[in-house]
């Protein structure tokens, strides 16, 4: 019988993304505490810029948009906020979403696998994804409940199941 596998991704749904940041808009603009302050969100090239005309409004709306990216499952872990920026008159915050696994990355994961998870497991790394496969298809969901325990600085998702 052949090997059953598994991809463990870091991606995040572009269009989800845009949903939050659209909701967060909306909110910002309809607060109170957001009113004649400057206080906007939007996609500027492939990063997100948030400025308010204080370093408080501006960390506020980055916790609005935090709070839409939860709401729509996407994980914190994902979004790489920088920290507010005075320009001018204004703070800016600028946020991208970090997808893919880095190598280095990646072979943490292998690394964990290999350890602590179940004999007869393989975890190979194929560019941005990992690849883990077993004969058995018990352990390879005991591989996904460990990984899951785990506290990795990266979002995980397992795609794939074969």
């Amino acid at each position: 019988m052949a090997d059953s596998s598994f991809d463990i991704v870091s991606k995040v749904e572009r269009q989800e993304v845009d949903n939050a940041l659209n909701q967060a808009a909306k909110e910002i603009s309809q607060r109170y505490d957001f009113k004649n302050v400057g206080a906007s969100i939007a996609w500027s090239g492939e990063k997100i810029l948030m400025q308010a005309n204080s370093e408080d409004r501006v960390n506020a709306i980055l916790d609005v948009f935090q709070t839409k990216l939860v709401k729509r499952g996407i994980s914190l872990k994902a979004l790489d906020a920088g920290e507010p920026q005075l320009s001018g008159k204004e703070y800016k915050i600028f946020a991208s979403i970090e997808e893919g696994i880095s190598q280095e990355n990646a072979k943490k994961v292998a690394k964990v696998i290999r350890d602590e998870g179940p004999k007869g497991v393989k975890a190979q790394v194929q560019g941005e994804e990992l690849r883990v496969s077993s004969k058995s298809r018990d352990d390879l969901q005991a591989v996904q409940a460990l990984l899951k325990g785990q506290d990795f600085d990266f979002a995980l998702q397992f795609v794939n199941y074969r």
